[in-house]
């Protein structure tokens, strides 16, 4: 759910907590942080390094990029080796599942569906991409080994950015929160794109046919409006085997199958009232002669026909994304974090500062990008073309762009696959990145903790509202009466 969606109050509000709500209460209202991902995201980095330079870095090495691995039946295995490739090309599938969702969403219904709204963010996503590559070109110049990493400082990495803007308060005035957030999906689909086309092994085109295949079967299901999610998972399990198999990177299924994910609910909202109040006054009937849901059937019918009714009602992209955010923040982050952030500061720290590669990283992304985030955006709003979001000063904007430097997660992916084959560079690599992300993130926060605090009056009303507010029209009109059992809901009007 997003950071910035209104308060709903549910049932257990103002009661008293049971023993398991009290053992739990700490991590879920950390869990509920804007800051919590990116929280997690810098735990996670600190154990690798300190793990990747103690007494046991042997351990660390032998476990992520030594110990063999294999997944098969029989003769029949996977391409992958290693723990470091399974989490890299099989279980970041999953964290690129959840990015292709939260695309497909904002174009669909969201900051990128308004094409006004979504000018600004594009234009800036842009110039934070190429300038940033350009730097990194000019500095690796005559090195074609080290030039193959030119898309690495192109990435944002979006859940140390929203959590360092959770952390500076009303300073960071909402629409800035929704500018960036847009600036970084649009960001990670160049990163998507740059990834297939440039960091592509050998082609299968056998595979890529069955691929090309699976993809067409996904989309029709979705137009013969199958909204099952197993209907599209269990054959995204077929199409990760076959891109992994096509020489693509096999993280790149992920992206294709959530494409094919329904955007649309089973009901409408009128249908989804109506059969959810009729639920409640059954509910509220069977109740009265004072039996609780563990002694009534009745009870229990009503309350498992409103759960259907809410499944009903929330299309299968927004159920899924909803499933995999926190798994994708607690588990599949923090996880490629320890296997990837593991560098090891031997004494040639000093002679890999003055890498090409580790410079052209480092100022790619603390140079690059915010330079190539307000310039473009400077462009688009002298062109005419976009303005700057209300309570968005270009203050803000500067300091949004240094933390656009924080590349990390989809950085670090980029590193293994340019340098899947020189371990010296891709150390470089992730030097410069954990390097140019604490100065980002240093410059960032140092800037806009100088902004004006946001007046409240910016917030929009939706999301000041925290109570549970009257009735929705509807409810109001029955709430005495009942619903009408003489007509059937398949009759209910569309709004």
């Amino acid at each position: 759910m997003s950071s910035d969606a209104p308060h709903i109050p549910t049932a257990n509000e103002g009661i008293p907590l049971d023993a398991s709500e009290k053992l739990m209460l700490g991590f879920q209202r950390y869990a509920r942080l804007s800051s919590a991902g990116g929280i997690m995201l810098i735990i996670t980095t600190i154990i690798a390094l300190f793990w990747a330079n103690s007494q046991f870095s042997g351990i660390y090495n032998h476990i992520f990029h030594e110990m063999e691995f294999s997944l098969g039946i029989g003769k029949w295995h996977l391409p992958i080796h290693t723990v470091g490739h399974f989490i890299n090309d099989a279980i970041m599938a999953i964290f690129f599942l959840l990015v292709g969702l939260e695309i497909k969403r904002e174009v669909l219904v969201g900051e990128l569906h308004s094409p006004k709204k979504a000018a600004l963010p594009i234009f800036a996503a842009i110039g934070g991409m190429v300038v940033p590559a350009a730097i990194y070109a000019v500095i690796n110049l005559g090195s074609p080994e080290s030039m193959h990493g030119w898309g690495i400082p192109m990435a944002t990495d979006i859940a140390f950015a929203l959590g360092i803007l959770a952390l500076l308060g009303k300073r960071a005035p909402l629409s800035l929160k929704i500018f960036v957030t847009s600036l970084a999906i649009v960001d990670d689909l160049g990163a998507l794109i740059v990834i297939a086309l440039f960091y592509t092994d050998d082609l299968a085109l056998n595979y890529l046919g069955m691929a090309g295949i699976t993809v067409g079967v996904l989309f029709a299901l979705n137009f013969l409006k199958f909204r099952n999610p197993v209907f599209y998972i269990l054959p995204g399990i077929v199409l990760w085997y076959f891109v992994l198999m096509s020489g693509v990177h096999a993280t790149i299924a992920g992206v294709l199958l959530a494409m094919t994910i329904p955007a649309s609910a089973r009901v409408d909202r009128v249908r989804f009232l109506k059969a959810s109040h009729h639920a409640l006054h059954h509910f509220d009937k069977a109740g009265d002669d004072g039996t609780t849901p563990a002694e009534s059937s009745a009870q229990r019918a009503a309350a498992f026909a409103l759960k259907k009714n809410i499944t009903l009602v929330l299309p299968p992209l927004h159920r899924i994304e909803h499933a995999l955010e926190p798994w994708s923040a607690f588990a599949i982050i923090p996880i490629f974090a320890i296997a990837n952030a593991g560098l090891h500061l031997s004494e040639s720290l000093g002679d890999a500062i003055g890498e090409p590669v580790t410079l052209g990283v480092f100022f790619g992304l603390i140079l690059g990008k915010p330079a190539g985030i307000v310039l473009a955006s400077f462009i688009g709003v002298k062109l005419g073309m976009c303005a700057l979001p209300k309570g968005v000063s270009w203050k803000h904007i500067i300091g949004a762009g240094c933390l656009g430097g924080i590349g990390f997660t989809m950085a670090l992916f980029i590193s293994n696959l340019a340098f899947a084959n020189s371990t010296v560079h891709l150390d470089d690599a992730k030097l410069g990145i954990l390097s140019a992300s604490v100065v980002s993130t240093i410059l960032g926060l140092g800037i806009l903790a100088t902004c004006k605090p946001a007046e409240d009056a910016d917030t929009p009303d939706n999301y000041k509202d925290s109570g549970s507010g009257p009735l929705h029209p509807f409810l109001e009109q029955h709430k005495s009466t009942g619903p009408d059992t003489n007509e059937p809901i398949a009759r209910a009007k569309a709004s």
